[in-house]
């Protein structure tokens, strides 16, 4: 491979792309940051889309808040987490016990 030192850093590399060597550390901070705001955004949405099942955007919002949904069945966090949702408060807590149920199903001695 042969480097051509001649040819201007702008000009195409190949048909359709060019290499961003001008970019400022300032622009791929904003790019980065758009970015971000893009992906929080599509997560949000994910939250309340009514296509995705109560389990699935009870999920959704643990992965965007860094938070499992806590044991407590009257914890004062569900009622925040069926507005988020769009859920009624007897969907969340019905999450809530089928994670309960699969953690002690996980956690109980098996019967010989």
């Amino acid at each position: 491979m042969s480097t051509n030192f001649l040819k201007p850093p702008d000009a195409p590399t190949q048909p359709g792309r060019r290499i961003e060597l001008t970019r400022t550390h300032a622009e791929m901070l904003a790019a980065e940051a758009s970015a971000r705001a893009a992906k929080r955004r599509v997560e949000l949405e994910e939250l309340r889309s009514e296509l995705n099942s109560p389990e699935q955007r009870v999920r959704a919002w643990e992965r965007v808040h860094g938070l499992a949904l806590p044991l407590d069945p009257n914890h004062p966090i569900l009622d925040v987490i069926a507005i988020k949702t769009r859920l009624t408060m007897q969907q969340v807590q019905a999450v809530q016990r089928s994670d309960a149920a699969r953690r002690a199903a996980r956690f109980s001695p098996q019967k010989p």
